[in-house]
């Protein structure tokens, strides 16, 4: 089968003839139909993250390259293993790549994307930028009937981190919510906070375009961040309390400065994009308003099928603006690096 490869960082990937693995046990084979280009790629591809005080490399944290990427997968499934039920051979399925070891507390939990010593599928084993993808057990599928599977791909990682992320900001029954970045993720989150909440959605974005995106997708007020006054702007939709919850989909130091300088007492900023850098807090702030500064990364198993069924419905549903072959992965990437896509691209083998 033909994979796109990394092989080392900031090196081209390499379309190569892999050998397609034969399923045992609760093994599957998915033959790819859509896959997801996703900014975790691109870091992958980088080979790490800017922490803000240095650079985390990908291999610190147990990738091991050649590695190929992709973990937005939806295929059929074309060969399974003697132990696998409750499938068949055809299924249209949607692949949960966010898997764990399974034996720590979390993984037994059910969140196994936030267990420690992850395996998840398109970092640390090969995933769907390929022909065909090896799942490691049927329990990580999930039958997307009826759904397109240009757009159902984007729930397995994009969808799925905002909706975890809508969620946590709805904690403290916000009457405003700012959300951060009009790209792929913060397209899809205007979606689902419209669906989710009766509160103003204001989105904040430096491209107009995307920004107006985000209005015909339930933004109640898009702010372009290039004005001088936008700032201003927010506080005045907010009566000048401020912001109750902020999701912030790009999480870069100038977007972070401006969620501490808009948040209200007892507000909750949700940081989920990886742009990485540092900013200085004042600490005494943190106390004196009561704010919550917290992570989002992902979603469980059960949180991809609640999103399913929303898409299912056509609550939400995800915007796909680019197509492009296995042997365009470069391209993909690319365009996804130098922000020439509106919502999402696909890959499809």
């Amino acid at each position: 089968m033909k994979s796109a490869q990394i092989i080392e960082p900031n090196k081209p990937l390499e379309i190569n003839e892999t050998e397609l693995p034969k399923p045992n046990g609760t093994q599957v084979i998915i033959k790819v139909k859509s896959t997801g280009v996703c900014h975790s790629d691109l870091h992958l591809w980088e080979g790490g993250y800017d922490t803000g005080d240095g650079f985390m490399k990908v291999t610190d944290r147990g990738v091991k390259f050649p590695v190929t990427p992709g973990h937005e997968v939806v295929g059929n499934i074309e060969d399974v293993g003697d132990s696998v039920e409750g499938v068949n051979i055809g299924d249209l399925v949607l692949v949960y790549p966010w898997i764990g070891c399974g034996e720590c507390p979390t993984c037994k939990k059910g969140d196994t994307n936030l267990c420690e010593s992850p395996r998840s599928l398109g970092v640390f084993q090969d995933g769907g930028y390929a022909e065909y993808v090896l799942v490691p057990d049927a329990k990580f599928l999930a039958k997307i009937d009826n759904l397109d599977p240009d757009a159902a791909a984007s729930l397995a990682c994009s969808g799925l981190t905002a909706f975890t992320a809508v969620k946590k900001a709805l904690t403290n029954s916000p009457e405003n919510i700012l959300i951060v970045g009009a790209g792929g993720l913060g397209l899809m989150g205007v979606q689902i906070a419209s669906a989710l909440t009766k509160a103003n959605i204001i989105c904040a974005d430096l491209d107009d375009e995307k920004l107006e995106s985000a209005k015909k997708l339930g933004a109640t007020h898009i702010i372009n961040t290039k004005e001088s006054d936008a700032v201003k702007k927010i506080m005045s939709i907010c009566n000048e309390k401020g912001v109750d919850s902020i999701i912030d989909f790009v999480n870069a130091p100038p977007t972070v400065k401006m969620d501490l300088s808009l948040i209200r007492k007892r507000g909750n900023i949700i940081l989920v994009g990886l742009f990485g850098g540092s900013v200085e807090l004042s600490l005494v702030s943190v106390p004196l308003k009561a704010i919550t500064i917290q992570g989002a990364y992902t979603g469980n198993y059960n949180d991809m099928l609640e999103l399913i069924k929303l898409a299912q419905r056509g609550v939400i549903n995800p915007i796909v603006s680019k197509h492009y072959k296995l042997d365009e992965a470069n391209t993909a990437l690319g365009d996804l690096k130098n922000r020439k896509i509106i919502g999402r691209a696909v890959i499809n083998p």
